[in-house]
């Protein structure tokens, strides 16, 4: 396949997304981007220290934790990004062990009261969560400790936020907030050819010349490749375990069965050479699924 007529990475792959929020070039733009995020929460992130994302249990037998990002801010709040690419068993347990680290880093011997800052995980997932409930089928959740009696938040120090991409439908000329703005490019970057004509902000501009493929050193484009595939391959252990579902559940035939799959990929968006790639089905007849 013939990666060359993308003009931007895919910011969901694992090399995207560090590239474009990970590297300290890149500070501006995850500031903007946790400043959208926690619009709710007080106070403004003026600046941000990235830590190691490596990090150790209290003892050689304790479990390891690798973040995709994990940074500080000038108040001392820390903040774990994590990009999540497919459903996976114990998701949410995964994100609630890895908060422990940053509660526990700020533990000071002698004599301490316990004070802390506060810490935040930030969850960006290409899929959508089961057994949640949401009125407006939200694609932001916000999760803290609270009062099951009285539902107030019992403790706010510690919030977990799941951002479910594939929830987000709107389209280009659909975009009002710039949270909407970040989306619709965390969705739909791979496959724009031109820069939208309402997303002209200066953060936005930046981040999409960061994203050009044609600017990636020969390095970076052999590492970004690498991190497709391995994209693209969690998209074909998605296909195939839905096929599997139909094998054991309904009998149809293997021709309509594939485009069934096809439908599903296409209600993710996804590329139209992944899916050919994927199905084995040509252009023409994914196109005819569309309609």
């Amino acid at each position: 396949m013939k990666h060359e007529t993308y003009r931007y990475i895919n910011p969901l792959t694992d090399f995207g997304f560090k590239k474009l929020f990970g590297e300290e070039s890149a500070k501006e733009l995850l500031i903007a981007f946790l400043n959208e995020l926690l619009s709710e929460e007080q106070g403004i992130i003026e600046d941000i220290t990235y830590l190691n994302t490596e990090q150790f249990g209290s003892s050689e037998e304790h479990r390891k934790a690798f973040f995709d990002l994990y940074c500080r801010n000038q108040r001392g709040e820390h903040f774990i990004v994590e990009i999540q690419r497919q459903k996976q068993k114990n998701f949410k347990e995964r994100l609630i062990y890895y908060s422990t680290f940053p509660i526990q880093q700020q533990a000071i011997k002698g004599d301490w009261s316990f004070e802390q800052t506060a810490v935040y995980v930030v969850a960006i997932m290409d899929f959508e969560l089961e057994n949640t409930r949401s009125s407006n089928n939200s694609v932001l959740s916000r999760v803290q400790l609270l009062n099951t009696e009285t539902f107030d938040v019992f403790y706010s120090k510690l919030t977990y936020i799941y951002l479910e991409v594939p929830k987000f439908k709107k389209a280009e000329h659909e975009l009002e907030t710039l949270f909407d703005k970040w989306l619709f490019l965390l969705r739909n970057m791979e496959r724009l050819r031109n820069i939208p004509n309402n997303i002209k902000e200066h953060i936005f501009m930046k981040f999409l010349e960061k994203a050009e493929l044609a600017k990636l050193s020969d390095d970076d484009r052999f590492k970004y490749e690498r991190s497709l595939k391995v994209y693209r391959d969690d998209l074909l252990v998605m296909t195939t375990k839905f096929e599997e579902g139909l094998d054991n559940g309904i009998v149809i035939g293997e021709k309509n069965k594939t485009k069934q799959i096809a439908i599903i990929l296409l209600n993710r968006e996804t590329p139209i050479p992944d899916i050919m790639e994927i199905t084995g089905l040509g252009f023409e007849e994914i196109m005819e699924l569309k309609f």
